[in-house]
């Protein structure tokens, strides 16, 4: 019977580069190496041949219809985002703080200066002048829709502060127990783009009310991974990622912003170009206020694919790479087209669903 010659190590073909760095993604490479360790097979010219097999293969698969997944599991900070600092810019003394970790929502107090309350207003834009009767602009209608927002009425929400704008504000500022002046300096009002989490004070009671007052953040706990620009093109808004938290236990994320501004991180000898991606999550049962965690971001799916295990692959000496067909007691050798690489599996074509191959131990 005729048997299939095995080529010198010196001629046996190594795996295309493109290939181990997609396995490189889900811990693939160490198995294809062993495949292609495992043999090299030269067809003489065709792309395949039989042979009756001298013994049983130690071990096989079936050629499976599947889904493959690729993942990239990279390393990131859980926490609340980035903070913001609320700076006190009226003079007078700070009588009341919240606590750390406290939630303030639109209209309560974030702090007190001379018993005064400076209640949060919602917006992107910071107050900068008095607002007072006659003034138009952004800043009014930011204003005014937070009072509709309140409850207060008797006025249009636009840029306008008119004589109806200065009723609703004495109102307000009655119910808040301030002094009723129908006008809003910008040391009144705190000004962020929802509702805050108090995540450090740096003023404590008794203090001048002028600079820093505390540092807070949002209140929705999301993770941030600072990504090697190398990878950017893997990653887009709405995919996909699993958390792993320091428990071990397992939350479901999404990819809610990628940057577009490269940032060296890197220092000394290694040195790295990051962009930052935040992970919105859901799910979270333990409070962690920041924890370092483990991000796996699914970067690629293929459906309805035919896959073998990496293991049954072998490097051809022509190039590319075949599988050992096992058939009764006879094998043959089939060369193959490979697609994605993922959970130590490769996606084929060449071979037919059900077909027997060897996979070398």
């Amino acid at each position: 019977m005729t048997q299939v010659k095995e080529p010198s190590p010196a001629t046996r073909a190594l795996p295309p580069r493109r290939r181990l760095r997609a396995l490189a993604w889900t811990g693939g490479a160490a198995l294809l190496a062993a495949a292609v360790a495992a043999a090299a097979i030269g067809f003489g010219g065709g792309s395949t041949g039989t042979a009756a097999a001298t013994r049983t293969p130690p071990a096989t698969a079936k050629v499976t219809r599947t889904t493959l997944t690729e993942t990239r599991t990279v390393d990131g900070t859980l926490g609340y985002g980035d903070p913001l600092t609320v700076t006190g810019k009226s003079p007078g003394t700070i009588t009341w703080l919240p606590g750390e970790g406290a939630t303030i929502t639109r209209g309560h107090g974030v702090y007190s200066v001379d018993a005064d309350r400076r209640p949060l207003l919602y917006g992107t834009m910071p107050l900068y002048r008095t607002l007072k009767d006659g003034v138009e602009g952004k800043d009014v209608e930011l204003l005014e829709r937070n009072l509709s927002k309140l409850g207060y009425t008797g006025f249009d929400a636009d840029d306008a502060f008119t004589w109806a704008t200065r009723e609703a504000v004495e109102d307000w500022q009655e119910d808040l127990g301030l002094d009723v002046t129908g006008e809003v300096r910008p040391g009144d009002v705190v000004v962020a783009g929802g509702p805050i989490r108090v995540a450090d004070l740096k003023k404590a009671l008794g203090d001048s009310a002028n600079g820093p007052v505390l540092t807070a953040t949002g209140t929705t706990r999301q993770v941030l991974v600072n990504l090697d620009v190398a990878d950017e093109h893997l990653v887009r808004k709405g995919m996909k990622a699993t958390v792993e938290l320091p428990d071990g236990t397992e939350v479901n994320g999404r990819i809610t912003g990628v940057g577009k501004v490269a940032t060296e991180t890197g220092t000394g000898n290694d040195p790295a170009t990051t962009v930052e991606v935040t992970v919105s999550v859901s799910g979270l049962k333990k409070s962690y206020d920041a924890a370092p965690v483990k991000v796996t971001i699914v970067s690629g799916r293929r459906e309805d694919v035919l896959a073998v295990p990496v293991g049954a692959l072998f490097a051809l000496a022509e190039g590319g790479y075949g599988v050992q067909v096992v058939e009764g007691r006879a094998t043959r050798y089939a060369a193959v087209e490979t697609g994605m690489f993922a959970d130590g599996r490769v996606e084929v074509t060449g071979v037919q669903e059900g077909t027997t191959v060897a996979v070398p131990k």
